[in-house]
């Protein structure tokens, strides 16, 4: 597995974005929240949803990515939520440095 990951996750408002972002901040589970405002096409209950959601891109450590994935169940307003983790290759080894920091318990 990679060092360092990549986690995305989307809520039904800004306010749940960032309530999440700071959850997940404050529990180390991640050094870094960005929050962007999306659109997302999706089939639930039987009917194809068209909603604005925002999406949360986390930056963690690898080692960090089993309490971020809780703190983010724990936490989500979503009955299922969308949990995808893409490995961090490259990046600035000084930021990388950083997220290792920020995300130690």
């Amino acid at each position: 597995m990679a060092e360092y990951m990549q986690v995305v996750t989307t809520t039904d408002s800004e306010e749940a974005a960032a309530d999440l972002a700071r959850s997940i901040v404050d529990a180390r589970a991640g050094a870094c929240v960005q929050v962007v405002p999306v659109r997302s096409f999706y089939r639930w209950e039987q009917a194809v949803q068209d909603d604005p959601e925002w999406q949360l891109q986390v930056k963690t450590a690898a080692g960090s990515l089993d309490a971020l994935m809780r703190c983010i169940k724990n936490n989500h307003t979503y009955d299922v939520p969308e949990i995808i983790a893409t490995p961090i290759t490259v990046g600035n080894e000084a930021y990388l440095s950083w997220v290792d920091e920020e995300t130690q318990a």
